[in-house]
């Protein structure tokens, strides 16, 4: 274990021998840490959390720190990340709340630039870039392989579906679909196709793509078709394709409503 003399643990946090601490950052109780973890300086973390191992957490960052709501009234809830994460400057990660699932999860493989934002309650899956300053509010769940680009917000609540793509500087307010590429204001969020790029670098075949191309067409391109017969057609016309039933599963389930509309030029 490498612990910088200027870092101050608590004597009740647990951490593996090979963990590194790095100036000046804080390790209170209720803290544990894995193998092969590198705390960097100045960094805080508060417990009850729970970091796996080979993650890289960067200077001045928040890790653990109680949820930002005024209904919190310190009511036990937790923080867990998985492993191999990049966690960078200035990353700011809250725990849950009581109102939900008292615990905040963020999984494997995970790149969080500077200064993303992660509040209560959020799910984050494995392999999701969140770029400089994307944030996310309260109960949001990010998929896996998800990216959004920097200085994207997104409202409570939300999903984003996995291997979507959100473009920098967008506001969302309503969830995200898997494959999808979307960007926008948070009023005026429009989708402009597959996201065939992200799709092939992640192994995905030509005739998955091509499937959900079709899906793509059938749901956000059919003029005047309710969304209800769409996803109905969408089954009947390309039956047996896990992708495009993830996609029709997930517009089913959304209690958010699912971003629809369309670029012009598409």
């Amino acid at each position: 274990m490498t612990i910088h003399p200027t870092a101050v643990i608590d004597p009740s946090a647990e951490l593996d021998p090979t963990v590194s601490v790095g100036p000046y950052s804080i390790i209170e109780k209720g803290v544990c840490i894995g193998a092969d973890t590198i705390i960097k300086s100045h960094t805080v973390v508060t417990g009850p959390t729970f970091i796996g191992s080979g993650n890289t957490i960067g200077p001045f960052a928040t890790i653990g720190a109680p949820p930002q709501d005024l209904k919190y009234q310190g009511e036990d809830s937790t923080l867990v990340i998985g492993n191999n994460n990049q966690i960078r400057e200035y990353v700011s990660i809250h725990r849950g709340t009581a109102g939900d699932r008292s615990e905040t999860t963020v999984g494997n493989n995970n790149l969080l630039m500077g200064y993303v934002h992660i509040a209560h309650d959020c799910d984050v899956g494995n392999n999701v870039i969140m770029a400089n300053g994307a944030t996310l509010a309260g109960h949001v769940y990010v998929y896996d392989h998800a990216i959004l680009g920097g200085l994207v917000a997104v409202h409570q609540f939300s999903r984003i579906g996995s291997h979507s793509y959100i473009g920098g500087v967008s506001g969302i307010s309503m969830d995200v679909p898997p494959f999808i590429i979307v960007s926008g204001t948070r009023r005026d969020t429009r989708v402009s196709g597959i996201n065939k790029v992200g799709l092939r670098r992640h192994g995905f075949d030509k005739e998955t793509i091509k499937k959900l191309d079709k899906a793509y067409k059938i749901i956000f391109l059919t003029p005047g078709q309710l969304l209800k017969d769409a996803l109905d057609e969408t089954i009947r016309e390309i039956p047996d394709c896990d992708a495009v039933n993830h996609l029709v599963v997930f517009f089913r389930t959304s209690k958010q409503g699912v971003v629809r509309t369309v670029n012009e030029k598409d």
